[in-house]
């Protein structure tokens, strides 16, 4: 059954509406005003044609328009597309053109970026303006399976892939967020990550929000801001990716910040000495682990974060996970290494019209993960690898079969094959070893500066070793295990 109730544009009208609801580097708004500039941001869009089941894509900063985007195309019944905001032209014109985008928000330099704009463009100079004199635009009626937003992915074939997610995965991943973190409608979070990420959005923004909580957004990370802001706003908690915890603990302030009930990671495993030294410093900081696909799977408690550091926890309470032997799809024993899958409210309807990536990621009713852990007696997870080749640098995820499709358009790449290395800085990073074209002899800083024409800087390989082959299987399969083994 349709409603406007099963619609994630009513959270806003719920909660009293003079309570601060969003604060950014310019302005703070209660959930009446920020209610209200959402239905006129909707009014916006509907008068450019825009409707059910369009794709607005987003291309802004972290401030109150972002969440404003979101709200507004919920109200409409549109599609709203988060883009990241660092990739290069190319990367943004294959994603406006697989999604058909019809809209576009954005700040000023990054539309210029943007080499096929849609018929729709509103920038953020014009941005004050174009709401203040638009009619506000009710809360359209919507099933909770249909489509709220595309989260592209990237993709192990090179294409990008859209997480399709609807209403409803949206509302349960807030419920869960709501039960692992004790959200109260007094909960205040701080948000330095970007919100065209999952976690930014998905797992601390919108949840807070629902709630009837505080959200606090800054433009970019800086860890001496975070800490100050942290004690001057009364933060509850915030989230950070493992490689933003380093800076921050030597950042870490004289005095911890007296409303900081706890800190939560995920992205990318953490080192349990980085868990055990906030700790040390009077600070709770818990693993959980999710993807695009699913946002939260699994979190620690407070309670259990130092005990079973390392876990990523237990699974949430709306959803069904299974950790399964990947060829029989038997669960393992405890101990033994599996794949997680999982069912649920929680998990996106698919791909956007990417029906092959589909059907291999959900099989007999479960939707398959890719990625490796053990389950111990009590029921905890932990990660042990994955099962693609996707690697985190910087909690950025990186995709190497992506950057090998690009390079194999080299005139000098006869070959390429690109994996993950350890980084002390970013975690991972990527290493290429290229097979030259006959006669070619490639230069290393060519290559990269070939790349940044073509490729979001962090997914450029830092380093190019040049090889005569790369070591293959009797099927002709590159064992890239072996690769960091070549001279």
């Amino acid at each position: 059954m349709e409603s406007s109730e099963a619609n994630v544009a009513s959270w806003l009208g719920r909660p009293d509406p003079d309570r601060v609801a969003l604060i950014d580097d310019e302005r703070s708004l209660t959930y009446g005003a920020l209610d209200d500039r959402c239905a006129r941001l909707a009014g916006v869009l509907a008068a450019a044609g825009i409707g059910r089941g369009d794709r607005v894509a987003v291309l802004l900063g972290n401030h109150a328009s972002y969440l404003e985007a979101v709200f507004a195309c919920a109200r409409l019944g549109a599609i709203v597309v988060p883009l990241n905001n660092r990739l290069a032209p190319p990367e943004l014109d294959v994603q406006l053109r697989d999604c058909s985008a019809v809209g576009l928000l954005a700040e000023a330099e990054l539309a210029e970026k943007v080499p096929a704009p849609p018929r729709f463009v509103l920038t953020a100079d014009a941005y004050e303006d174009a709401i203040a004199g638009a009619p506000a635009q009710p809360v359209a009626e919507v099933s909770p399976d249909d489509p709220l937003m595309i989260l592209y992915t990237s993709g192990t074939t090179g294409r990008p892939k859209g997480a399709l997610l609807p209403h409803r995965k949206t509302l349960y991943n807030s419920l869960n967020a709501e039960i692992f973190f004790r959200l109260t409608p007094e909960d205040r979070v701080l948000v330095a990550l970007p919100l065209f990420h999952s976690f930014g959005l998905n797992i601390l923004s919108l949840p807070m929000l629902h709630v009837g909580g505080r959200v606090i957004l800054q433009r970019r990370f800086d860890p001496e801001r975070a800490w100050k802001t942290c004690a001057e706003e009364g933060v509850s908690f915030f989230g950070a990716v493992p490689t933003m915890f380093q800076r921050l603990l030597e950042a870490f302030p004289e005095k911890r910040p007296p409303s900081l009930r706890f800190l939560f990671t995920a992205g990318a495993a953490i080192p349990v000495a980085t868990i055990r030294a906030y700790e040390r410093r009077g600070v709770v900081l818990k693993q959980g682990f999710g993807q695009t696909e699913t946002s939260i799977l699994c979190c620690l408690s407070e309670e259990d974060a130092i005990r079973k550091a390392g876990s990523v926890g237990r699974p949430v309470h709306h959803a069904e996970l299974r950790c399964i032997e990947p060829e029989s799809g038997h669960d393992v024993a405890p101990g033994e290494t599996g794949e997680i899958v999982v069912r649920g409210p929680i998990t996106m309807l698919g791909y956007w019209e990417h029906p092959e990536g589909t059907q291999e990621t959900f099989r007999g009713g479960w939707l398959h993960t890719g990625d490796l852990a053990t389950v111990d007696a009590e029921g905890f997870y932990t990660l042990v690898g994955r099962a693609r080749e996707m690697f985190i640098s910087g909690g950025e995820n990186v995709y190497p079969a992506e950057i090998e499709a690009v390079y194999e358009h080299h005139p000098e790449v006869a070959e390429i094959a690109v994996r993950g290395v350890p980084d002390e800085r970013w975690g991972e990073v990527g290493r290429a070893w290229v097979v030259p074209s006959p006669g070619a002899q490639p230069d290393p800083e060519g290559l990269a500066a070939w790349g940044r024409e073509r490729l979001a800087s962090f997914k450029i390989p830092v380093q190019f070793q040049v090889v005569s082959e790369l070591p293959r299987t009797i099927t002709g399969k590159v064992q890239k295990h072996l690769l960091p083994e070549i001279a």
